[in-house]
C-alpha cells in the first residue's frame, strides 16, 4: 500500500488547469488519502488542491512570454522555497515547458519524483532540450500517438495516454461526420474561436471579426458564433467588437458550438482537435511578430505543418496561415471558397473524424493516475 502522498501541480494556462483539475480526481479514485497542492486555477482549487499561486491569467507564448519573465521568475523562486520547507513526494507539471522545465529541475534537487502530463512538443521546436528533459523527468505521459516512440527512442520513459480533451468521447465523434445535405453557404452557421491568452484575442480577434464581416458584405444571412473561455473573457470579446460586427456569444463550449456550426475558423491551439472531434471543418490562423518569425522562429520549426490537425494528418487536411502577416483577406478568400464547396466540407468533416477518433480510445486521466501510484 502507499502511504499518505501530497503531490505538486504546476499548471500555468487555463487547459493545464482542467486537465490537472481532471487528473486529481482520478488519483483521489487510486489514492483517496493523497494531497494536492500547487499553482493553478479555480477547477484545481474546486478538484481538492490547495493553490499557492493562480498564474493563469499570465499566460503567453512566444516573444509575447518576454514581458512576463519577471513574474515567472517570482513564482519559480515561491514555488522552491515551498519545495524547501515542505518537500511533496512528487511533481506533476502540465504543458508549459518554457516554465515547468524550471519547476521540474528545482524538484529533483530536492529528490522529488516528476512526472511530465502532456508531453512537452520538443519534436516540433526543440528537438536539442531532450538531454535536459531527461535530466529532470522521470515519466512521460504523451497525448499524441506518435510521441511514444519519439520519446522512447531518445532514452525517455514515455506512454500514450489518450488525449484529456477527447476522454470517453468515442461514441460521440463516431457519430460527428456531416453530412451537408441541404447545406447553404449564403446561410452557413460559421464558429469563430479566438483563443483564451490575452495575446491570442488582441492579435487574433480583430482579424477574425474583419474576415467574418466580409463573409456578411457578400452572405448578410451568415450566422455567427464565438466561443469564450470564460465570462471574462467573454466580456473582454465583446468589449473589443468592431463597429458593424455581430455574432452570437456562448462560454466553454468548442466542442458543442463545433456540432452545431458548419465551419470555424479558429486560432491555433488544442482548442483544433475538438473542432476537429466534432467533424467540424476549419481555417486555422495564427499572428505573430514578423521580424521574430523570420530571425528565429521559422528555423526552429522541425515540422511541415505548424497545426496539430495537420501534423496528425501528414497533411495540409485544413488550411492554416502559421503565421500570416497581411491583410486578413488571404485568410477569407481561402475560407470562403472551402465554406462554398458541400462536397469538400462533407469530406473534411469525414477525415476529420477519422483522425480524432484513436485519440479518444483511452480515458486519459485515469491512466495517468495509474502511472503515478505507480512511480509513488
Amino acid at each position: 500500500m502507499v502511504g499518505k502522498k501530497t503531490i505538486f501541480l504546476s499548471a500555468c494556462e487555463a487547459s493545464g488547469d482542467i486537465h490537472c483539475a481532471n487528473l486529481i480526481k482520478a488519483i483521489q479514485v487510486e489514492l483517496p488519502d493523497a494531497q494536492f497542492v500547487g499553482i493553478g486555477g479555480p477547477h484545481m482549487k474546486e478538484a481538492g488542491c490547495k493553490i499557492i499561486q493562480n498564474p493563469l491569467s499570465r499566460a503567453a507564448m512566444g516573444h509575447n512570454s518576454f514581458a512576463e519573465i519577471g513574474y515567472f521568475w517570482k513564482l519559480l523562486q515561491r514555488i522552491k522555497a515551498y519545495f524547501k520547507d515542505n518537500k511533496p513526494d512528487m511533481l506533476v507539471v502540465c504543458d508549459s515547458p518554457s516554465f515547468n522545465f524550471h519547476v521540474a529541475k528545482a524538484a529533483k534537487k530536492f529528490s522529488m519524483k516528476t512526472f511530465f502530463y502532456v508531453a512537452p512538443q520538443l519534436w516540433a521546436w526543440a528537438p536539442w532540450r531532450i538531454k535536459k528533459l531527461r535530466k529532470c523527468c522521470d515519466k512521460i505521459a504523451c497525448i499524441l500517438p506518435f510521441e511514444q516512440e519519439w520519446f522512447n527512442s531518445r532514452g525517455m520513459d514515455a506512454e500514450f495516454i489518450g488525449n484529456p480533451l477527447l476522454e470517453d468521447r468515442a461514441q460521440q465523434i463516431e457519430k460527428s461526420k456531416k453530412s451537408f445535405d441541404g447545406y447553404e453557404p449564403a446561410k452557413a452557421k460559421i464558429a469563430l474561436m479566438p483563443g483564451s491568452r490575452k495575446a491570442e484575442i488582441n492579435a487574433m480577434w480583430p482579424a477574425m471579426q474583419e474576415v467574418a464581416m466580409m463573409f456578411k458584405e457578400v452572405s448578410p444571412e451568415i450566422a455567427f458564433t464565438t466561443v469564450a473561455l470564460n465570462d471574462e473573457t467573454k466580456s473582454k470579446l465583446q468589449s473589443s467588437q468592431l463597429a458593424g460586427f455581430e455574432c452570437e456569444y456562448s462560454v466553454d463550449s468548442v466542442v458543442e458550438t463545433s456540432e452545431a456550426s458548419d465551419f470555424a475558423l479558429t486560432t491555433s491551439g488544442s482548442a483544433c482537435l475538438e473542432i476537429a472531434s466534432a467533424g467540424c471543418p476549419m481555417v486555422i490562423m495564427y499572428h505573430t511578430n514578423k521580424i521574430l518569425w523570420h530571425l528565429v522562429g521559422r528555423w526552429l520549426i522541425q515540422t511541415k505543418f505548424l497545426s496539430l490537425v495537420n501534423i496528425l494528418a501528414h497533411k495540409e487536411l485544413v488550411p492554416e496561415f502559421m503565421p500570416y502577416f497581411k491583410s486578413p483577406r488571404q485568410v477569407y478568400e481561402t475560407a470562403v471558397e472551402l465554406a462554398g464547396n458541400p462536397e469538400k466540407l462533407k469530406q473534411t468533416s469525414s477525415d476529420l473524424v477519422d483522425l480524432t477518433l484513436p485519440l479518444a480510445q483511452k480515458n486519459a486521466p485515469e491512466t495517468a493516475a495509474k502511472m503515478i501510484v505507480v512511480m509513488l
